[in-house]
């Protein structure tokens, strides 16, 4: 019924017509470790309206379910002229067969929580999806960004660590368990830095900004050369600044990306001998480097790349998605995937 009040033909049929023109949308979800941000995507990629909340880390998750229920309404509510067809949740440890977030214990909420059924109960939707973050910024760059048309890909994500999302034949390589494509955790050098997985040299504590920070002071502790960085103090000093330094001709600086672009090509060489992709598309504060990483990983790729892919060229393509907005769309992507 559309009104309490009788309406003559005409304006039923009109009121029919607007409802059946309401825009069909997913609401993207992206659980980071300070805020959550939301919006409501279209199948074209276009983010309609946002809005955010605070992640409530290390408190019951039941006073942040509280509080993401009340940012999702509001939402929804700023927007009657849309039709929610669809979630989409990217969060640490998402897991997409359960719809739990497992072990995420910089979230701080125990060992697994049944996110979608906790949600679900409260919306009337049918298509939920959960993933990790980095596998929904795969899906989001294979449907909104520069991946589109592509089959074969990996998506690799340098923040603080090192995420990877990997799409081979068209679809997302979860794995028995959604977990696979953790490639932050292969070995890239031996014995090497301490991670926080437990083992040693994880590609992620050289090829990320931390790692790149890393890098940096351990040049700096052994190079007897001038260097703004040197005015930075430790625990300071960030991948911007060594950004910054790098491209006013800092040799430190410079010799940090290089390294970093070392180590990743010669282990992107050893990702391709298990699938095989059409690109490596790079995504992150530290891909933002352009140049400066790119160049020196390409060279380290043609080195360590393999005869079987002698005379192919991989592609190297930083992420076309806009940064800020890349995780509601990657989570909404996930979603917009099982909309029928």
């Amino acid at each position: 019924m559309f009104s309490q009040f009788p309406m003559d033909r005409g304006s039923r049929i009109v009121a029919e017509k607007l409802i059946i023109q309401r825009m069909k949308v997913v609401l993207g979800i992206d659980i980071g470790g300070t805020n959550t941000e939301l919006g409501l995507v279209d199948k074209d990629g276009h983010i309609l309206a946002e809005s955010h909340t605070k992640t409530l880390i290390n408190q019951p998750v039941e006073n942040y379910l509280k509080e993401l229920k009340k940012a999702m309404r509001s939402l929804l509510e700023s927007r009657g002229d849309c039709e929610l067809v669809g979630v989409g949740i990217g969060a640490p440890n998402g897991n997409y067969y359960k719809g739990t977030i497992d072990n995420a214990v910089n979230l701080g909420w125990g060992p697994k929580v049944p996110l979608i059924d906790l949600l679900k109960a409260s919306f009337s939707v049918d298509t939920w999806a959960l993933t990790n973050d980095a596998n929904a910024a795969a899906v989001g760059e294979m449907i909104f960004g520069g991946a589109k048309g592509m089959k074969d890909f990996i998506m690799v994500t340098l923040g603080t660590g090192l995420g990877s999302g990997i799409v081979a034949n068209g679809q997302l390589v979860l794995g028995y368990d959604s977990f696979a494509g953790e490639l932050g955790h292969i070995t890239a050098v031996p014995g090497g830095r301490d991670c926080g997985c437990g083992y040693k040299g994880c590609l992620e504590t050289y090829c990320s900004a931390t790692g790149l920070v890393r890098t940096a002071t351990e040049l700096l502790a052994v190079k007897r050369i001038a260097s703004p960085l040197r005015d930075i103090p430790y625990n300071k000093l960030t991948s911007r600044d060594i950004y910054d330094a790098a491209i006013a001709g800092d040799e430190i600086a410079t010799e940090a990306f290089n390294f970093t672009g070392e180590v990743l090509g010669r282990s992107i060489a050893d990702m391709m001998t298990f699938s095989s992709p059409q690109a490596i598309i790079l995504f992150g504060g530290v891909a933002k480097a352009g140049d400066l990483l790119i160049n020196p990983l390409k060279a380290s790729l043609k080195i360590h790349q393999r005869s079987m892919f002698s005379g192919r060229e991989l592609e190297i393509k930083v992420s076309e998605l806009d940064g800020a907005k890349a995780a509601i769309l990657g989570a909404a992507a996930t979603a917009w995937q099982l909309v029928k």
